[in-house]
């Protein structure tokens, strides 16, 4: 039961050809380069893994490990001289000891906060299909794309479909661009296991749960439960980017992003714990107060540049800065520089570091920080205030002549990476990635 969340990036398509021209007699032939030469198919694959005490379905209590192995493969295929299709198609495996307990009750073993249980709840896969069309004009000046895509989970369903122009001038020194999205969500809700029982027509404390367990602590357990009405989220996003070549060894790039969300941006499976309501647990799991309930809307703004500067053959810098702010109340900063570092024709090091600030949502609550009486709260720490630095470390290696061969694909290019995150809270998380690029013969 991964939480699907919209990430806010600038979409940018480059050229790819120069077209060449040629006078013969008293006519000109315009000569054009294909846009993409040949079929070209990409494998990737990542394992992420993340520990912290702040899970947010335990109310901001409790373990966040996690690991993730994902799985993609990208073709693009050359249509015509112009046209270029792409497929692209993942699936991700995943392990929650903090989502294992939405129902921490099922394991076999006492329940708490801070040990997995291994119910049903303890992994999900989530799979993803995502198909692009993209069109070069014949000066290669225009490029016109769109794509649409479908992913799932066992909680989620979501159907994303969206376009973009870039148009490129003086000379192919200036680009400027514009995409637009939209995402039509659904949730299959799925709440903490004590407060099934509260629902609509269920039958309270009446429930196997509370007849077959103690509860210490107060005994007089009333939650705050509604079940949700509109189990759907839509979300639109319009993104603008400007990107100029200053000078032979530098370029810098602009970009504005507006994301507008509507419907159930609360994650069913949350708990929160009030500061005016005494604990009740079976055995060492607290039993929730009530789940997450946020706004129906959110407004997301992000603008950013970047700079490039090649100093020399051997040595790349390349800077990036966002500045993020949303309607319910995050300011944040993103600062990042990579430096690929050139040792011989085909490998490549690249260094990495990033650094990130933001301020906390209206409406997040530590653990039994929140009121009831409170109209909207939160314990997910991601929504809280906090600062982050991530290293990370790359190695590439290219054969622009493919000679390593794999049945009929060449390979292109292999990039391994690893990165580590740490925040000023209790989380951490490392990532491992791969990526093959081949081309068909």
């Amino acid at each position: 039961m991964k939480i699907f969340k919209i990430t806010v990036s600038t979409a940018a398509l480059f050229a790819f050809t120069i077209s060449y021209a040629q006078q013969a007699q008293d006519s000109v032939k315009t000569y054009k380069k294909r846009v993409l030469e040949t079929t070209e198919v990409d494998f990737l694959t990542s394992y992420y893994s993340q520990n912290g005490d702040n899970a947010a379905v335990s109310g901001g209590l409790g373990t966040e490990e996690l690991t993730d192995f994902t799985g993609t493969f990208v073709v693009a295929i050359p249509l015509n001289d112009d046209d270029v299709l792409t497929i692209d198609a993942g699936v991700s495996a995943y392990t929650s000891a903090s989502s294992s307990n939405v129902n921490p009750f099922d394991g076999g073993q006492p329940a708490d906060p801070f040990v997995a249980s291994s119910g049903a709840s303890s992994s999900d896969v989530w799979t993803n299909l995502t198909g692009s069309y993209s069109h070069s004009s014949d000066d290669r000046n225009t490029i016109v794309s769109g794509k649409l895509s479908v992913s799932s989970e066992y909680d989620y369903f979501s159907l994303g479909f969206g376009g973009g122009l870039t148009k490129l001038f003086n000379e192919k020194n200036t680009e400027v661009s514009i995409n637009a999205n939209v995402y039509l969500d659904k949730w299959n809700a799925i709440y903490p296991s004590e407060l099934r029982p509260f629902a609509s027509g269920a039958n309270g404390l009446a429930n196997g749960l509370f007849t077959n367990n103690t509860i210490t602590g107060n005994m007089n357990y009333a939650p705050i439960f509604n079940e949700f009405s509109d189990e759907t989220r839509n979300s639109y996003s319009v993104g603008f980017g400007f990107s100029q070549i200053l000078s032979k060894n530098l370029q810098g790039s602009l970009a504005l992003d507006f994301v507008q969300q509507q419907g159930l941006l609360s994650t069913p499976f949350q708990r929160v714990y009030f500061s005016d309501v005494a604990d009740s647990f079976i055995d060492n799991f607290q039993l929730a107060d009530a789940i997450e309930l946020l706004p129906d809307s959110r407004f997301k703004v992000a603008a950013g540049g970047r700079l490039n500067w090649y100093i020399n053959e051997t040595f790349v810098v390349r800077t990036f800065y966002r500045y993020y702010f949303d309607d319910w109340g995050i300011n944040s900063h993103t600062a990042s520089v990579e430096v690929p570092i050139k040792l011989t024709d085909k490998f490549t090091v690249y260094p990495s570091y990033r650094y990130y600030q933001q301020s906390a949502a209206d409406y997040f609550f530590g653990y039994e920080e929140a009121l009831s009486t409170d109209t909207f709260y939160t314990s997910d720490y991601d929504l809280s205030k906090y600062s982050a630095n991530q290293f990370g470390m790359g190695v590439s290696y290219t054969d622009i002549f493919t000679k390593m061969h794999i049945w009929k694909l060449g390979l292109k290019s292999i990039d391994l990476k690893f990165y580590k995150y740490d925040r000023d809270t209790t989380f951490s998380s490392s990532i491992v990635t791969a990526g093959f690029k081949f081309v068909l013969d």
